[in-house]
């Protein structure tokens, strides 16, 4: 029986076959991208929806210059394609990492191309905490801090949970994009073999663990946002 289906998977993909160990690390080098630019942005990006959040017109800290600066960087990142970010990000990066090639070169890139995004989500999660909330806390003396963390981000969970999901699938994307300048992982794998040497089974088979990487992502953020949903 095994033979039999050894033959069958030579026959369909006899190009994968012979790959499976680069495959493999491949993905491990594409989970390491997502998790390390993912946590670095996650952070940052909460940080600055907040900031962008309490600073603006109406907000508890209203601060008109800072918001400006903040809202028109974020702007800025956001409209700059992420391939031509990964070029323009090459001196940063051999500064900060030491190289501009592979998984580590890719990480700095993913961040900037990343936390605009998600600072836009957590933005977007925040504004619809009602306002009665916050005044109301507000009125009863509850500093800037205490409405930040026990009205804006606890009546915002769900939010900020589906917000995180969407960055995280986002980033998927951008870190098969990276894959073209050389950062390693699934993008890179499927642009040598499979593209460059037109191997199509092999795009079949990153094409296939993509959905599939995606979609586990989706469900479990789906969880997450019923479990902390109103």
């Amino acid at each position: 029986m095994w033979e039999e289906r050894l033959i069958f998977l030579n026959a369909v993909m006899p190009n994968m076959m012979t790959k499976w160990p680069v495959f493999f690390r491949s993905i491990l080098e594409t989970l390491t991208m997502v998790s390390c630019s993912g946590i670095l942005a996650f952070v940052l990006g909460l940080f600055l929806g907040i900031v962008v959040t309490v600073t603006k017109k109406g907000g508890i800290l209203e601060h008109k210059t800072l918001y400006q600066a903040l809202d028109k960087i974020v702007n800025f990142f956001r409209s700059v394609p992420f391939i031509i970010l990964l070029a323009g990000l090459i001196p940063l990066t051999r500064l900060i990492m030491g190289t501009a090639i592979g998984v580590r070169g890719a990480i700095v890139p993913l961040v900037f191309g990343t936390t605009p995004f998600f600072t836009r989500q957590i933005e977007a999660a925040l504004a619809e905490v009602d306002r009665g909330v916050v005044e109301a806390a507000q009125s009863m003396g509850s500093g800037p801090l205490e409405i930040i963390f026990r009205v804006y981000l606890k009546e915002s969970l769900a939010g900020i949970a589906r917000g995180t999901t969407i960055t995280a699938i986002n980033l998927i994307g951008l870190s098969a994009m990276a894959g073209a300048v050389g950062a390693g992982g699934m993008g890179d794998f499927a642009i040598r073999y499979g593209h460059q040497r037109n191997q199509l089974d092999v795009t079949y088979v990153t094409v296939l663990t993509l959905v599939l990487l995606v979609n586990v992502i989706q469900l479990f953020g789906n969880w997450v946002v019923r479990k902390n949903a109103h």
